[in-house]
């Protein structure tokens, strides 16, 4: 669904370089329509595909989506199989297509036993297929928490024997899940929820929030645009303080 005439475009000019979204409202958009929660999440593929589209469109070089967390195993067990099923349908249907529009897919999180190993499989097969595309670098958060992140991150301190004295930022940060991503710019929530939801707790430390009562399955590009634009219109000054201030 293309942005509508009828509004602008975000100006190019100042794009964020880095989106990051937590996808929510997916069980609510279903129970409003008497539908089951995996309903709900079938979609919102709709709108994942169409984010993506309007990402390339104005020219945002980074995208990270909240697809998994590690809290959500402990939804039902018939919601979770459909997860795991859901996201192995979403690669083997549209890899190609992002492919040949010059997305870099990337998966952020754990790889544990819980993850079927054909998922597993062809998650590796699709970060192979588009490690070198460069147009936008769409990041899955899977089985992804910020605590675990930043946790595993700690290990890698220990296991590389840094001295306590040695241990700062730049020593987490160059242990994260991907140190060559940049921190998001604008981070959007829907669904009219007003939390982190414990997703890239490193990354956003100055990051800028638009939170939108949409429901995921109803979220569409023009949604994001209106979060771009109103991220054009603030002041980010990174604890810094105005000249004339």
């Amino acid at each position: 669904m293309p942005y509508t005439t009828d509004n602008q475009l975000p100006d190019k000019a100042s794009v964020p370089k880095h989106v990051a979204i937590v996808m929510d409202g997916n069980g609510r958009w279903a129970k409003k329509r008497q539908l089951s929660r995996t309903q709900g999440h079938a979609e919102g593929e709709k709108s994942i595909l169409d984010v993506i589209d309007g990402a390339l469109e104005v020219g945002v070089q980074w995208l990270s989506l909240y697809a998994f967390s590690t809290e959500n195993w402990r939804r039902p067990a018939e919601e979770v199989r459909y997860l795991m099923y859901f996201n192995e349908n979403l690669l083997l249907k549209h890899r190609d297509d992002l492919h040949q529009k010059g997305v870099q897919i990337r998966f952020a999180g754990r790889r544990d036993w819980r993850i079927p190993k054909r998922l597993a499989s062809n998650m590796d097969e699709a970060m192979l297929l588009t490690k070198h595309n460069k147009k936008l670098v769409l990041t899955i958060c899977f089985n992804y928490g910020g605590r675990a992140e930043i946790i595993d991150a700690v290990k890698r301190i220990v296991s590389d024997g840094l001295p306590a004295e040695k241990v700062n930022e730049k020593a987490i940060e160059s242990r994260l899940y991907y140190p060559d991503m940049p921190e998001p710019d604008l981070v959007i929530r829907t669904s009219g929820e007003y939390r982190i939801s414990n997703f890239l707790l490193w990354e956003i430390a100055y990051s800028e929030f638009f939170f939108s009562d949409m429901l995921w399955p109803d979220f569409r590009r023009e949604h994001m645009y209106q979060a771009i634009s109103e991220f054009q219109n603030r002041n980010r000054r990174f604890g810094r303080v105005e000249k004339d201030g």
